[in-house]
């Protein structure tokens, strides 16, 4: 008769990921491992960790893209993966991004386009969907805040540019960042890129609010208006 494989608990200590994470410590731990451990198990054929392995193959081992998944994408690819499992998942995803992003906003200041990069990409590199993003920076170029402008769908978002000064205004900043995501991946700014880029950049002249720069995030990398001398 076939042994089942749905439990850990007959493998070798050493090899079950919680207890490996005990002796060895966390960073022994492989991303299948660590999956594992908030799945917990896995289905009649799979254990937690082979599951784990299968999910992270679908996504060609990449955590950006695994993190674009929803709970119905985990629910109805996954033989073993309810609700919960999905929810589990990607709440631990979402707990990782804060923790980035808490740790860039407690930065000094912005000095570079990879340090807007470093900023946004926590927020918007996993996301499906398009969102645009403002930057509220003191005369120092010192975070005051980071406000959502707007939310589209894949490939668009409507982005209102009075929105954007009456942010900045009532914070009373002295400059602007604006960024916003291509779920496409793809890093080349669109015809409506550019023009809406222009119209903020005119925009902020009138409330003395300089438009620093604009920045598309496309998964692990970004375009900068201000390097590429089109801002």
């Amino acid at each position: 008769m076939h042994k089942n494989k749905y439990s850990i608990k007959d493998w070798a200590p050493e090899d079950r990921p919680r207890e490996k994470l005990l002796q060895k410590g966390i960073l022994s731990l492989s991303d299948a491992e660590l999956l594992a451990i908030l799945i917990g198990s896995g289905n009649r054929n799979e254990t937690a960790v082979t599951l784990s392995q299968r999910i992270l193959a679908s996504t060609n081992n990449n955590l950006h893209a695994l993190g674009k998944l929803s709970v119905s994408d985990l629910t109805k690819g996954f033989n073993g993966i309810g609700e919960a499992k999905a929810i589990a998942i990607l709440a631990a995803l979402e707990l990782g991004r804060r923790r980035k992003l808490s740790d860039v906003l407690n930065k000094k200041q912005i000095g570079s386009s990879s340090d807007v990069f470093e900023v946004f990409s926590a927020i918007l590199a996993d996301l499906p969907h398009e969102e645009f993003w403002v930057l509220l920076l003191t005369r120092a170029n010192k975070i005051i805040d980071k406000v959502r402008i707007s939310q589209g769908g894949i490939s668009s978002t409507t982005t209102d540019v009075k929105l954007i000064m009456k942010y900045a205004v009532d914070k009373l900043a002295s400059a602007i960042i604006v960024c916003h995501n291509h779920p496409s991946g793809s890093l080349k700014p669109s015809t409506d890129d550019i023009v809406l880029t222009k119209k903020i950049k005119e925009a902020g002249k009138i409330f003395d609010l300089p438009l620093l720069d604009h920045i598309i995030v496309a998964d692990n990398s970004y375009y900068s208006f201000a390097d590429e001398n089109a801002i």
